[in-house]
C-alpha cells in the first residue's frame, strides 16, 4: 500500500522528518461524512383517516397512507400552480400568480401512496380523470378536506409558521 503524503508538509520531530496530520483535518473529514446518503434518516411513512364516509366491514374509516415528498418536488408543485399574468397597462410586463388552492391539492394527492389516486379504475369508478380530482371525490366533505390538508402541512414539515420560529430562535 502505498501512501500520498503530498498533502502534510515534513516536518522536524526530535531529528526526524514526518509528516504530521493535523486533528482539525480529522474533525473535518468526520463532520463531511456524516453529511452522505448512507447517514441521511428515512422518513417513514404514515396512515390517516380523512373521511368517515369511506369505512371497512366494521364500520371503521379507512385509512390512507401517505409519504413524504422531496424539496425538489415540492418547487414542482409550486411551479406547476404559477403562471405569468399580464400587468394592466404595461404591455409585454408580466407577474406571476400563484394558486395556493391548487397547490395544496396538488401537494396532498403527491403525498398519499394508498389508495393509488392515479388508478384508472378508481378515477372511471368516480368519473373523474385527474388524481386531485379523484381525491376531491374521494374526500367531498369540505370540513374533512380542511383537516386533510392541515394533517398533510405538518406531515410534509410545514407545522411552524414564521414567528413560530423566531419565538423560537429567541428562547
Amino acid at each position: 500500500m502505498q501512501y500520498n503524503y503530498s498533502k502534510y508538509p515534513l516536518t522536524e520531530v526530535g531529528g526526524y522528518f514526518c509528516t504530521l496530520k493535523l486533528e482539525s483535518e480529522d474533525n473535518t473529514m468526520s463532520n463531511f461524512t456524516r453529511f452522505m446518503k448512507e447517514n441521511k434518516k428515512v422518513k417513514k411513512n404514515e396512515k390517516y383517516a380523512p373521511t368517515r364516509s369511506l369505512t371497512d366491514d366494521k364500520g371503521n374509516p379507512l385509512e390512507f397512507e401517505f409519504r413524504h415528498i422531496t424539496s425538489k418536488e415540492n418547487e414542482d408543485l409550486r411551479d406547476s400552480c404559477t403562471v405569468d399574468v399580464p400587468v394592466k397597462g404595461k404591455p409585454n410586463m408580466f407577474r406571476p400568480r400563484f394558486n395556493p388552492s391548487s397547490y395544496m391539492t396538488k401537494l396532498v394527492a403527491a403525498s398519499i401512496v394508498v389508495p393509488d389516486l392515479y388508478n384508472k379504475e378508481l378515477q372511471d369508478s368516480y368519473g373523474v380523470m385527474s388524481p386531485e380530482d379523484l381525491l376531491l371525490a374521494l374526500v367531498d366533505d369540505p370540513g374533512e378536506y380542511n383537516a386533510l390538508e392541515e394533517w398533510v402541512q405538518k406531515f410534509q414539515g410545514f407545522d411552524k409558521t414564521l414567528d413560530d420560529k423566531v419565538e423560537e430562535v429567541k428562547n
